[in-house]
């Protein structure tokens, strides 16, 4: 039996396993997908456990940055990124992916956004670092931050790697003013007083609790609104492929009626 699952902590609100399980059982794959709490210090002694059943991981919170050493091989944009989201085990060996980066570019794709010049990020984890690859692929130049720090050294990293604009702000000051895009990448407001009118699209990573009341004010306004969930489905195609072909971007058999099977799970 192949075996996989999406790791985090805490993880019992997760709808990965709604999402893979509809995707091998539309290509006919008898394999089980589970999620499993793993605290940070206990995602080694996981991996290194798991037998020659497994096939695979996703990871979530706090696991993206934590799992990095414990990887054979990564991808450059797992590099660039400094966190992965996908473990693929192979003859013995641990490789690691980054899909979020592409989940994030075709769910806002799917709303027609396609360009960005300035975006503002609230968050300052891994999936806000993979929310500034997704933007800086995306146009954007300048780019703000808000966070719980004033400063974030691996933000800057990638900004610099990017050849991008990076600044930050405290939480609960002013708002940026002339924002193409902004993204959410953490539960709460955080006290932000971002009216609608500041941004044209929003992008809200968090998708338990949906909408958020940041996302109703922009929904009620009529501003293109992405949900956490759309890019948790794209992040998971791109998934399915790595699991199921070794490799990344490779479409899998029928994959239209794969990734139709797949909304259908989670009600998109």
């Amino acid at each position: 039996m192949t075996r996989l699952a999406v790791l985090g902590s805490p993880i019992a609100h997760s709808l990965s396993p709604a999402l893979h399980a509809a995707a091998y059982r539309e290509l006919g794959l008898d394999w089980v997908y589970d999620a499993v709490d793993v605290p940070e210090g206990a995602l080694g002694a996981f991996l290194t456990s798991r037998d020659a059943d497994w096939r695979g991981l996703s990871l979530t919170m706090p696991l993206k940055r934590a799992v990095l050493p414990m990887l054979d091989t990564r991808t450059g944009l797992v590099t660039l990124v400094g966190a992965a989201n996908t473990v693929l085990f192979d003859e013995g060996r641990v490789h690691g992916f980054n899909t979020d980066v592409a989940g994030i570019v075709a769910a806002l794709g799917e709303h027609g956004v396609g360009r960005v010049g300035r975006a503002h990020i609230l968050g300052m984890g891994a999936t806000a670092a993979s929310t500034l690859a997704a933007v800086a692929q995306l146009g954007a130049t300048e780019i703000v931050v808000t966070g719980r720090r004033d400063d974030d050294d691996e933000l800057r990293r990638l900004a610099r790697a990017l050849g991008r604009d990076l600044s930050f702000r405290a939480a609960g000051s002013p708002a940026p003013a002339d924002i193409d895009l902004l993204v959410n990448t953490i539960p709460g407001d955080m006290g932000d007083t971002a009216e609608v009118d500041d941004a044209g699209a929003f992008l809200e990573v968090i998708y338990e609790g949906w909408p958020s009341p940041r996302a109703r004010r922009w929904l009620e306004a009529g501003r293109p609104v992405v949900s956490g969930l759309e890019m948790l489905l794209h992040q998971a195609v791109e998934q399915v492929r790595i699991f199921t072909t070794g490799a990344e971007s490779a479409p899998v058999e029928r994959e239209s009626r794969v990734v139709a099977a797949m909304r259908a799970s989670v009600g998109l």
